[in-house]
């Protein structure tokens, strides 16, 4: 047995290694049509179609990239070897090993005709290469990562893209196969220095003195339902933009109502908006309605235009720019509009830039017979009043695509130069996802996180182990690792409103939201999440830190912080990076990165709660904003403890002794089910160190003491009733902590009484919370408070009609 097993060995190590093959041929690298950086392939041995999957012999694949293959007897395993890369293929596997990572390959290795074959796209994206089919030429394309994303340039390849994504068979494109991802495409924002305090506008000396709204970054303004450029406040009310004069508070007025009529031609809907000097601007959504085309139907070429929800037309995302020379009747100036869900915007200085996000209904295209009507739906469109009423369409030689971010899905950013109205919109299009956007005053960052759901990794027959597939049919049992998760950035210069392509870096695991990641002296840094906090073994959650220089490679990093936890809010402040995870207790981490490639983990607190918002208070203190909680100690049960959220917590911590962090001052506010909208969105903060002012909308509920008194089993879980909704107003300094001042609130007295356990505030919710010189200004749909700064005593308030 023993000779066979060494006999077999010699075997395969002959196969891979000794060069006894037929002498290649120019013919059959041209007829598999594969090419390297835009050279053909010859093959000794030809790749072959295997169940739909493009297969390749290791050894000849190997040769091609200038590498080594050896033969693992004991592992029974192929070994690819490069400096700094290693690839191990079992025989008959459908898993690899890069670097000794188990990852799926999609296709399993053969032995044919005496030579060891591979999927062909696995092995060569393992060796980060790019690979893609172009049905116009039906060749295969193996690139190098170059400093330029790679270009759609046909409708026929732009058809291989989003068949590659779909799963679906058609001739050679089988190459490629549906990846598990699912885009979720949240706002994002901006970078590092003001880390979202209140500012004044850059109006010369234009007093009175007032607040803007709260970003992340200096110099980087972000879109908001309210704004205010000291003399009157703009609203998003419902479906209408309303002018207020504010100030002076006693003469407070409606000024003007900007009405959006919903007809079957005009269905524009306002969500944020922007104020400057000269110009209002409004961002929303809008529906192009068009006739649909019956699924088989490709008789009307007129109706090909554009067709994804049939009964409901096709959303965009549109900018509506007003001339405020007259408040009191706001002209339109200009409106630009593109395709999609609206995803974010930043507005920096005088360019504006916004995103949308487009899916691309492949199925609609699959339908339809008439393939060349169908290919004119896919391209993504645009629309600009300075260079008429009609979409354009973008051209497939102008679209770019993401290869370690592929969907079906249009990312599209539009520049306005808003001293140059008359000049046509900037647009860029990229076929791809992201989950999260952030901008600095220079750069624009597109973050996707790409899952593996497959991955898999063999071990010996067990049980009582969690995530265990037994009863294989080679007697083992497959542990399901946790997906592995991979967030690919992509790096865009922003100047004079145009996004240009830059860079390309990945790092380990998924984002929270856009406090996630900074751009700081020329590094970008980022915090992520791996695994899942229910697991107990390796798949554990862990939480890092990446910095990433110019180029977007890694510098430095920090990893496995808090394992079994997840990140639940992260602030980067100048050479600091602030970390909170929580799963029964809240631990605040402090780390210092002032060094890129050395970040050092400093010191951690560990406390109740845990807080969804940091917010500088000065270079040595930060607010924490979020939830109490209290921790059931279930270990009688034989459970694991618990813990239960409770009111909202706000917390003042001292970092300037960074080894030991404390917990200065605390506050607590109501009892289970009080929220604010803070907790969420960060430009509900209203926050002045110079003033000595918090501020904040919140709905406060409350227990009723006497009722816990009679109900002893009423505990941590139990709900409180609603007490309040409105602004709380506190003075904050680092002698006395968090002082409540008081409460404003829209709603009257006697619909206070008339609240039960739950109370929908609805149009008298107060939304934001601002100040214009001695006055302080409360904003709900309904109305318009104005209080004094000092007293907190009403000056005036008006109806919004």
């Amino acid at each position: 047995m023993k000779k066979k097993i060494m006999a077999a060995g010699l075997l395969m190590t002959a196969i891979l290694l000794t060069s006894a093959f037929t002498p290649a041929t120019t013919n059959a690298g041209q007829q598999t049509g594969i090419q390297l950086d835009g050279q053909p392939l010859d093959f000794a041995q030809s790749p072959k179609m295997m169940d739909g999957i493009l297969m390749a012999p290791v050894r000849e694949l190997a040769k091609a990239l200038k590498m080594e293959v050896t033969w693992n007897e004991a592992e029974r395993a192929a070994i690819v070897t490069r400096e700094g890369y290693e690839l191990k293929l079992p025989i008959n596997s459908d898993y690899g090993y890069i670097n000794g990572e188990a990852t799926t390959m999609y296709g399993a290795t053969q032995i044919v005709d005496g030579a060891m074959y591979v999927p062909l796209r696995f092995f060569m994206e393992s060796a980060n290469l790019i690979v893609r089919w172009d049905s116009a030429t039906k060749s295969v394309n193996i690139t190098k990562p170059t400093e330029t994303l790679p270009v759609v340039g046909t409708y026929d390849h732009l058809v291989t893209l989003l068949t590659q994504q779909e799963g679906y068979s058609v001739s050679a494109q089988n190459l490629f196969v549906k990846e598990a991802a699912k885009q979720e495409f949240s706002t994002a924002a901006s970078a590092p220095n003001s880390a979202g305090t209140v500012a004044t506008d850059s109006k010369a000396a234009a007093p009175p003195d007032y607040s803007s709204t709260n970003v992340q970054v200096q110099g980087v303004d972000e879109s908001d339902v309210v704004k205010t450029d000291g003399s009157y406040i703009y609203t998003v009310n419902k479906q209408r933009i309303v002018v207020t004069a504010a100030y002076p508070a006693d003469g407070m007025k409606v000024l003007s109502i900007l009405d959006f009529p919903q007809d079957a031609n005009n269905q524009f809907q306002p969500s944020e908006l922007y104020v400057d000097d000269q110009h209002l601007i409004v961002i929303g959504y809008a529906y192009q309605n068009y006739q649909s085309l019956p699924q088989n139907d490709a008789s009307s070429s007129s109706t090909a235009k554009r067709m994804i929800m049939p009964l409901r037309g096709e959303q965009t995302t549109k900018v509506k720019v007003y001339d405020l020379s007259d408040r009191s009747n706001l002209k339109l100036v200009k409106e630009a509009e593109l395709e999609g869900n609206y995803v974010s915007s930043r507005k920096i200085g005088s360019s504006l830039y916004f995103i949308s996000n487009k899916y691309v209904n492949y199925y609609y295209y699959q339908q339809l017979t008439n393939k060349e009507e169908a290919k004119a739906m896919l391209a993504p469109a645009y629309r600009d009043s300075a260079a008429g009423d009609a979409f354009t369409s973008i051209p497939m030689d102008r679209i770019y695509y993401m290869p370690k971010a592929l969907e079906p899905n249009y990312v599209l950013i539009g520049g306005i130069n808003l001293d140059d109205l008359q000049q046509t919109m900037h647009v860029t299009s990229y076929l791809g996802s992201g989950q999260n956007v952030y901008a600095s005053e220079a750069n624009l960052y597109v973050a996707a996180t790409n899952t593996d759901y497959m991955r898999i990794q063999p071990m010996a027959m067990t049980t009582d182990v969690p995530g265990i597939r037994v009863g294989e049919p080679n007697g083992t049992s497959l542990p399901m690792e946790p997906p592995k998760q991979e967030t690919v950035i992509y790096q865009f210069g922003l100047k004079d409103g145009e996004a240009v392509y830059k860079h390309t870096g990945k790092v380990p695991g998924h984002l929270l939201n856009q406090f996630a990641m900074d751009e700081h002296n020329g590094y970008f840094r980022l915090a992520t999440t791996t695994g899942e906090v229910w697991r107990t073994d390796e798949g554990t959650s862990k939480n890092h830190i990446y910095i990433l220089d110019a180029n977007l490679q890694e510098k430095g990093k920090i990893e496995n912080i808090a394992p079994g936890e997840r990140i639940y809010s992260t602030r980067f402040m100048g050479d600091r990076a602030y970390m909170v995870t929580f799963k029964n207790t809240d631990p605040l981490f402090v780390m210092d990165l002032k060094d890129p490639a050395a970040p050092k983990l400093l010191g951690a607190l560990k406390i109740p709660g845990y807080s969804n918002y940091l917010h500088p208070y000065d270079e040595t203190h930060i607010i924490g904003f979020g939830k109490d909680t209290v921790e059931v100690d279930n270990t009688g049960n034989g459970a694991p403890n618990f813990a239960y959220y409770q009111g909202m917590k706000m917390a003042l911590f001292d970092v300037s002794d960074v080894n030991h962090p404390v917990e200065q001052f605390k506050e607590l506010i109501g009892d289970r089910g009080t929220d604010s909208e803070l907790l969420h969105n960060h430009r509900a903060l209203l926050f002045s160190k110079e003033n000595n002012l918090l501020a904040f909308p919140i709905t406060v509920m409350k227990l009723d003491p006497n009722q816990v008194s009679k109900d002893p089993k009423m505990g941590a879980g139990a709900y409180g009733s609603f007490a309040f909704q409105g602004a709380y107003v506190y003075h904050l300094d680092l002698e006395k902590g968090f002082q409540l001042r008081g409460g404003i609130t829209h709603i009257t007295p006697d619909e206070l009484k008339k609240a039960g356990q739950y109370y929908y505030a609805g149009d008298k919710q107060v939304q934001r919370v601002l100040y214009i010189g001695d006055t302080l200004y409360t904003v709900s749909n309904s109305m318009i408070k104005a209080n004094d700064l000092s007293t907190l005593q009403e000056k005036n308030a008006v109806d919004i009609p």
